[in-house]
């Protein structure tokens, strides 16, 4: 019987504290840059990190033995990250910011001689996280946030009694509402010095602007245009996110990835980009 091939995870955590600052930069150069993160005491994180790894189920009915993976993670990355102060504990900080999406890539070189990775998953809060694959300096950063809407799943030149034959309760003329919760996945290389993929703050300013002000509180069938024709389902408002925020993503030097929207505890989809 053949060996069937798996991916496995594994968890670790360490607290640690940052400071964005670069030297070339003048103080006000640093503020207007960084904000509140150029601040000269730093701020911390309770870091979560998933470690994804890849191969062979073997007779032992393991791809790894996960008390040594937790060894290995243990000993190269977080004996060395818990309670410091990332700028000074690795040389790789002191050349490039210790960013989310930085401390990621270098997390995964620090472990790659000794695990079969395939992706290094680094969460700076649960609103914000980075993934890194070993692609040089390329990685992804994903932003989370919600808005709360009603919609009704119908098409409008069907009856009442044809569309909850497709839509179920869905389609009651009244609508029902969701806290929807939305994750923007960009992609693009991190910065050699400032160790970020994108600005941050005019990133989430755009999703603020384009996708969380005009949707939230609204009943999307009525108060956005596009779903006037387009029945707004989880996919397709997915899809509608993804087109408004593509070429104002682009604008800020990155590709957008993927959107992912989350309609209820049972229920998500994510729509991906042409990157």
């Amino acid at each position: 019987m053949p060996r069937k091939k798996c991916i496995i995870n594994r968890r670790a955590e360490f607290s640690a504290s940052h400071r964005y600052w670069l030297p070339s930069l003048s103080d006000t150069a640093n503020y207007e840059k960084f904000g509140l993160c150029a601040n000269p005491m730093g701020h911390g994180h309770n870091y979560v990190l998933l470690v994804s790894m890849h191969g062979e189920i073997a007779d032992n009915g393991m791809v790894l033995n996960l008390s040594e993976v937790k060894h290995i993670i243990t000993r190269e990355v977080v004996s060395q990250l818990n309670f410091s102060f990332l700028n000074h504990v690795w040389q790789e900080f002191a050349e490039t910011l210790p960013t989310t999406e930085n401390i990621a890539r270098v997390i995964w070189n620090k472990l790659s001689p000794y695990l079969p990775l395939v992706n290094v998953r680094l969460f700076e809060h649960p609103k914000l996280w980075a993934d890194y694959q070993g692609n040089h300096m390329q990685a992804n950063l994903t932003v989370s946030s919600h808005f709360a809407a009603a919609h009704r799943l119908a098409m409008p030149h069907l009856s009442l009694s044809e569309n909850t034959a497709i839509y179920g309760k869905c389609a009651r003329p009244n609508g029902h509402g969701h806290n929807y919760l939305v994750e923007i996945t960009v992609t693009g290389e991190i910065d050699s010095q400032t160790g970020m993929v994108v600005d941050l703050g005019k990133l989430q300013q755009l999703i603020e602007d384009l996708v969380l002000e005009p949707m939230d509180h609204t009943f999307l069938n009525y108060d956005i245009p596009y779903f006037k024709d387009v029945v707004p389902t989880a996919e397709n408002i997915a899809g509608y996110i993804l087109q408004i925020l593509e070429p104002a993503v682009r604008s800020l030097g990155v590709q957008l990835y993927s959107v992912k929207l989350t309609e209820s505890p049972n229920n998500s989809c994510e729509v991906f980009a042409v990157v």
